[in-house]
């Protein structure tokens, strides 16, 4: 066995373990730390593969953002978990059948582009491109209808859960940019004429004199 072999052996069973312990860890931090290791592991993997654009984009976007906001959320949200994993083993058999029968679905479809023996070589230009450049060339020129409807897609459901969170109360505050631009310099400012000295208030007049 080769070291590259041994090193994605390594990898592809760290990563299965902590996938697993993502879904049967009783701590949603160590939930999201063992998600960490996961995608750390899935960069790795990779980097064998010789994707390292892909590698890096993994580290850098989810582990360094996304994970970085869902262990802020879970630690400031302090989520009891215990009500969520109530019955979880009882359907514990009827998810695994349907993780298998996903795998094995996404196995059937995929397996044409592991067929390495009838792969097309590569042309002369793009082996002479860098990993980015020729991730790049591909994605923008065949997928590049794809990319636009997972475009679309991202921007529906980003518009979606901004729309579901959204609740309007009484006592938010919130700014209003067009009043704010027609606003006035009288709405803002008003001066006020006062009497440059102030008058001794009767009361405490009358006190004084009942003292004396």
């Amino acid at each position: 066995m080769t070291t590259t072999s041994f090193l994605f052996y390594l990898f592809s069973a760290i990563l299965l373990v902590s996938s697993f312990r993502v879904i049967t860890a009783r701590s949603t931090v160590h939930a999201a730390l063992f998600l960490v290791l996961a995608f750390f592991n899935a960069a790795c993997v990779w980097m064998l593969l010789k994707a390292e654009f892909l590698a890096i984009a993994l580290v850098l976007v989810y582990v360094g953002a996304v994970m970085v906001l869902f262990l802020f959320v879970v630690m400031m949200l302090d989520i009891n978990t215990d009500s969520f994993r109530e019955g979880f083993w009882t359907h514990f058999p009827l998810a695994a059948f349907v993780g298998v029968l996903i795998a094995l679905e996404m196995a059937l479809v995929l397996k044409t582009g592991f067929n390495l023996p009838e792969a097309k070589p590569l042309e002369a230009g793009l082996a002479e491109l860098s990993n980015t450049r020729a991730l790049g060339k591909v994605v923008y020129t065949e997928y590049l209808y794809p990319l636009q409807v997972a475009a679309v897609l991202l921007l529906v459901a980003i518009i979606s859960a901004i729309a579901l969170t959204l609740r309007q109360r009484k006592d938010s505050r919130y700014q209003n940019p067009s009043e704010q631009v027609r606003v006035k310099k009288g709405d803002r400012l008003r001066v006020v004429h006062m009497p440059p000295v102030v008058e001794r208030p009767a009361a405490s007049a009358n006190t004084e004199g009942g003292q004396a």
